[in-house]
């Protein structure tokens, strides 16, 4: 079989690749457009904006030879951004015209009751119950989904409806989840990223025989409207701090309110300000695969080493994404030092270099977190109507969200508390947080507001949290992941409040961090905050709390968790 992949530029292709590989599929990359011809079946896969995608076909010479092969009846699976071009416009970019193949166009998702992008796992439901062209897919499975704009199920349109094949429900929005008919099967959640379900999928497709999938009738049209609840399940996150250790090897760690080194003791007391050994809690690939197993939903690697000052030279961190991407079929998350740097030799590059760098290594979503703090601080220099201010289309939140879309782009928050009197009337009144009565005894009749820091937690700056989340949202960010230097490595459990307040300020996902020691802390974290994820690290890292507890745990409280 002459299996081919089209990269048209932008995007997470390394995935697929690894997975393909991992199942035992060979293929080759179509490098122009004369390959098109020599491909038996072919997949477009890719996170990315619509504008970019087609824009990347235009360029390089391949939007006509893809809209031939589709017309040629040869095999062709589209993932994502590969399913999205197939229809005829976006409202993501509306002057940018699409394949046109199927006569329906993409819309952008409510952010009224549910946040935006759809980021995490969901159920699919087929329309017709004894479908047998199942394409490997298990209703009772969960997939992977990341995309702010997606396609509607116009049951009432034949010419649109003969398209559909699975529907899935976020909100009270129900779109397609996968496209069937002819040669064409296009689905719009990640079957690289869905663990092994969705390697199930991919490799019921490659493993059909040409013929047959160059033959499937479309499915009949059904009505499908709203169920009270949807299938989204609330994601468990394996965190890694990765950091060069004294003797130059990478090494997972973990911190004490962003402390790496272990703390020596002298009489039997703590000595916290000298500074011992890297804590060392193992190697950052095999940790990856281990969590993997274990069930986890999402992995980030974060880079705390001096080696992110300087990321394109970073190989080492760079071949540990590889390694890791080569080994988990779940997102990953990378971290530190996706910024506009210059190497040591005066070569400078874009935040949206490194980025690229790390997408073409593996990773699908990037995290910004002082360059963030710096863009918005800017951003509030340049007044605007409703107050956030106004970017100008330089920041690295910008210009990666305008190539690869919002959901590639995570903003590490750093925020910590700051104590004021009760009657504390300055700029950041509104955000005051009151110690509860019944509340630890600490804070009982004390109020803070959450400053933002950067450098890792060792600078704080003028901007407040909400400042912060507000601003980046604007900007082009796709996801919170919300750190508590107050809470980091004490096992307290989340800052509740701090996580509330952000949850409440933004209608993107947010990720609580910091501070979970029991399996119970995420329970309270989901039903007390309403996030979409939680993240832990030292307890994953440590065995002291397991995935699969933090998960049975959740069941218990009805609290919808993938089963892996």
């Amino acid at each position: 079989m002459g299996l081919y992949l089209l990269d048209y530029g932008a995007g997470n292709v390394q995935s697929l690749a690894n997975t393909l590989t991992k199942l035992g599929h060979e293929f080759e990359w179509i490098s122009s457009p004369a390959d098109f011809h020599k491909a038996t079946s072919l997949i477009f896969p890719g996170v990315g904006a619509f504008e970019s995608a087609i824009n990347g076909l235009i360029s390089r010479g391949l939007y006509e030879p893809l809209r031939e092969y589709l017309a040629s009846g040869k095999p062709y699976l589209g993932i994502c951004i590969g399913m999205q071009v197939l229809f005829r416009s976006s409202l993501e970019s509306p002057s940018t015209r699409g394949l046109g193949i199927i006569p329906s166009d993409i819309g952008l998702f409510s952010n009224v009751d549910k946040s935006v992008p759809h980021m995490g796992w969901n159920a699919v439901e087929f329309l017709d119950p004894d479908e047998s062209a199942h394409e490997g897919i298990d209703p009772a499975q969960r997939y992977y989904y990341v995309h702010s704009f997606r396609a509607p199920y116009e049951w009432a349109n034949p010419e649109a409806a003969q398209w559909a094949h699975t529907t899935t429900q976020y909100g009270q929005e129900v779109f397609l989840a996968t496209v069937r008919k002819g040669n064409i099967f296009a689905c719009q959640f990640h079957p690289e990223k869905s663990g092994h379900a969705g390697l199930r999928v991919l490799d019921a497709w490659l493993r059909s025989p040409e013929a047959g999938c160059a033959t499937s009738a479309p499915t009949p049209r059904v009505a499908r409207h709203p169920k009270p609840t949807d299938g989204f399940t609330k994601r468990i996150v394996a965190c890694m701090d990765v950091r060069s250790n004294d003797d130059g090897d990478l090494v997972v760690t973990k911190g004490d309110q962003y402390d790496v080194r272990e703390r020596t003791t002298a009489d039997g007391s703590v000595q916290a300000q000298a500074a011992g050994a890297v804590r060392n809690l193992g190697k950052p690939v095999a940790l990856a695969a281990r969590y993997y197993e274990e069930g986890a939903d999402e992995l980030c690697l974060m880079n705390i080493t001096s080696f992110r000052h300087s990321p394109l030279l970073d190989q080492p961190m760079l071949a540990v994404v590889r390694a890791a991407a080569e080994t988990v079929y779940v997102p990953l998350t990378i971290g530190g030092g996706i910024k506009d740097t210059v190497d040591p030799d005066g070569t400078p590059h874009t935040a949206l270099e490194v980025a690229g760098a790390y997408f073409r290594a593996g990773a699908d979503k990037v995290s910004i977190a002082t360059e963030a703090v710096f863009a918005v601080e800017a951003m509030r220099a340049r007044p605007s109507a409703d107050g956030l201010g106004e970017g100008d289309g330089s920041s690295g939140i910008e210009s990666i969200a305008r190539a690869y879309g919002r959901q590639a782009v995570v903003v590490s928050v750093d925020p910590r508390r700051v104590y004021v009197d009760t009657d504390y009337d300055g700029p950041y009144k509104d955000e005051l947080v009151f110690g509860k009565p019944d509340g630890p005894e600490k804070e009982r009749g004390k109020a803070w507001w959450y400053q933002c820091t950067v450098r890792g937690g060792r600078e704080p700056r003028p901007l407040s949290v909400v400042q912060l989340v507000k601003g980046v949202e604007k900007l082009g960010a796709g996801e919170i992941l919300l750190n508590s230097i107050d809470r980091d490595g004490t096992g307290l459990g989340f800052d509740l409040d701090l996580v509330g307040l952000v949850r409440q300020s933004v209608r993107i996902p947010v990720v609580a961090s910091s501070g979970a020691g029991r399996a119970e802390h995420f329970v309270e974290a989901f039903h007390k905050t309403g996030v979409e994820a939680a993240l832990a690290a030292g307890i994953f890292h440590r065995r002291e709390v397991g995935i699969d507890e933090v998960k049975a745990t959740l069941r218990a409280a009805n609290i919808s968790v993938r089963t892996a």
